[in-house]
């Protein structure tokens, strides 16, 4: 159990190296400068697609405005080519141009809102454009820092990897896959006994659990948590 000890503090360090490196201040920067360029990139992309609706749009509006011009330059012609009968029939007509008319006008206010819709969208690309640029510079600068950070804590880390390694070539096979299967939803994997508990989860072991323990030196188990327990004594 000695030497399972030992090897778990060279193992635990390494760990616990490797998750700051995963932390590191430069890391988590990058990280978020990629998240915002790539939110830009999206918006950007909707942008460009309520641009080319609103232009599809545009032109279909403009196709039935003109559409409606000629409607009134042939409703111009009809009444110069035939004049009406009686003011009733006067009265139809003038609906009629009145009715088609609204349409135009409707359609030319939304022409206008759709342009002023455009030029908005158009300043808002603008505006993504330089802070995306802006934004990207940094990442470049920082991502050449992060990388010269990474490569020597990751030699560190190596190192450390070896060390571990090589405290293991010193356990039993059996035991050492034990260690491994407990880290795997324990960490640590092991814990000291401390006044009768596990220092662990901190709960009392059973008194058959501490004269097992005291007698056999075997791999024990805490009850309650599962880490294999270790005892100076």
């Amino acid at each position: 159990m000695e030497k399972l000890w030992q090897f778990m503090q060279v193992d635990v360090e390494a760990d616990k190296f490797e998750a700051k490196m995963r932390q590191s201040e430069n890391r988590q920067k990058l990280i978020r400068q990629r998240n915002f360029l790539m939110e830009q990139q999206n918006n950007m992309k909707k942008l460009e697609s309520d641009v080319a609706a609103m232009q599809d749009r545009l032109e279909a509006v403009k196709d039935d405005a003109a559409r409606l011009e000629k409607v009134i330059s042939a409703m111009a012609a009809e009444v110069a080519a035939n004049a009406p009968k009686n003011a009733q029939e006067a009265s139809e007509r003038m609906d009629s141009v009145r009715k088609v008319m609204d349409s135009i006008k409707r359609y030319e206010t939304e022409i206008q809102k759709m342009r002023k819709d455009a030029d908005a969208k158009d300043r808002q690309q603008k505006e993504i454009r330089v802070r995306a640029a802006k934004t990207k510079q940094e990442y470049d600068s920082l991502k050449a820092e992060y990388d010269l950070e990474f490569k020597n804590d990751t030699k560190v880390l190596n190192e450390m990897r070896a060390r571990t390694e090589k405290e293991a070539q010193k356990l039993p096979a059996d035991l050492l896959a034990k260690y491994r299967s407990i880290k795997q939803h324990c960490t640590p994997p092991m814990a000291k006994l401390v006044n009768g508990q596990c220092s662990g989860c901190f709960m009392s072991l059973p008194s058959a659990t501490l004269l097992a323990l005291k007698q056999n030196g075997e791999m024990v188990l805490c009850d309650n948590c599962g880490r294999i327990l270790y005892s100076e004594d």
